[in-house]
C-alpha cells in the first residue's frame, strides 16, 4: 500500500467530480475514515497530506489521542455515539457527525456546559429508512434542529448521511440529492443559523463522487485510501 499515491488519486477525483459538477475543488473536505487504523498508520497518512481524520469508536479515539497520532490532523468522531460515552468525545474533537435524536442532543448539551465549550455537531439523517442504520427519518429532521438551535452549547454545522450500500455505479445519487435538498431547506427555514450551516457530509469509498456531485462538502474515505480494513477487535 502507497499511502501518498492513494491519497494523491482520492484528492484527483474529488477535484476531477467537482470541476464536472461546476463546483470549486476547494470546498470539499477529505476527512480519512481511520476505524481500526494504527496509531502509525494514521501518522503515516497524515505524512501523506491528510489534515482531517475521522474515527467511528470511542475507544480507538481515546486510544489514538492518548498516543498523540493524530498530530497535524483536525479530528472527527464519524460513529454512532452513544450517549454514555459522550464525556469522551465533546471537547475532544471539532465535529461530531452522528447526532440523531434528542436525549443525545442534550447529553452533548449537558457536557459542553460543563466544559464550558460550544461544541459543533452534524444532524445524522437515515434517507433510506434502514432499520439498521442510525438517523433521524427526513420527516423529523426539522424538529431536531430546533432543538439543536435551542441549545446554548452546541453549534448545528450541517448534515450526514449514509445511504444504503451498492454495488451499482450512480445508485446512491438519488438519495445524495435528497440530502441535498434537505441540507438547503433546513438552512432556508434558519436565518439565524445560516452561516453556521456549512458541512454537508455524505460519500464514501464506494460513491464519493456521486457525492460530490449532488454537493457533498466533506467525504469519508477509508478503504480507498488504506485498503481492506483488518480485523476489528471487539467493541468495548
Amino acid at each position: 500500500m502507497d499511502l501518498s499515491q492513494n491519497v494523491k488519486a482520492v484528492e484527483e477525483k474529488i477535484a476531477a467530480a467537482a470541476r464536472a459538477a461546476g463546483r470549486d475543488p476547494g470546498e470539499i473536505a477529505l476527512c480519512a475514515a481511520t476505524k481500526v487504523q494504527t496509531d502509525d498508520t494514521i501518522r503515516a497518512a497524515i505524512a501523506a497530506g491528510i489534515r482531517l481524520c475521522g474515527e467511528n469508536r470511542v475507544q480507538e479515539l481515546t486510544a489514538h489521542l492518548e498516543a498523540n497520532a493524530y498530530a497535524g490532523a483536525d479530528v472527527h468522531f464519524i460513529g454512532h455515539l452513544q450517549t454514555n460515552k459522550v464525556r469522551q468525545v465533546v471537547g475532544r474533537v471539532s465535529l461530531i457527525h452522528s447526532v440523531d435524536s434528542a436525549r443525545l442532543l442534550q447529553a452533548i448539551e449537558t457536557q459542553a456546559d460543563k466544559l464550558g465549550l460550544r461544541q459543533d455537531i452534524l444532524l445524522e439523517v437515515n434517507v433510506a429508512g434502514e432499520a439498521s442504520k442510525g438517523g433521524v427519518s427526513p420527516e423529523e429532521l426539522p424538529r431536531l434542529a430546533e432543538l439543536a438551535l435551542a441549545c446554548p452549547h452546541i453549534r448545528l454545522r450541517g448534515l450526514m448521511a449514509i445511504p444504503p450500500v451498492s454495488t451499482v455505479s450512480g445508485a446512491n445519487r438519488k438519495y445524495f440529492s435528497q440530502i441535498r435538498n434537505l441540507f438547503v431547506d433546513i438552512m432556508s427555514k434558519m436565518s439565524d443559523n445560516q452561516y453556521n450551516m456549512d458541512c454537508l457530509s455524505m460519500g464514501m469509498s464506494a460513491d464519493y463522487e456521486d457525492a460530490v456531485a449532488e454537493g457533498a462538502t466533506l467525504v469519508r474515505v477509508g478503504t480507498a485510501l488504506f485498503g481492506p480494513r483488518p480485523p476489528m477487535s471487539p467493541a468495548q
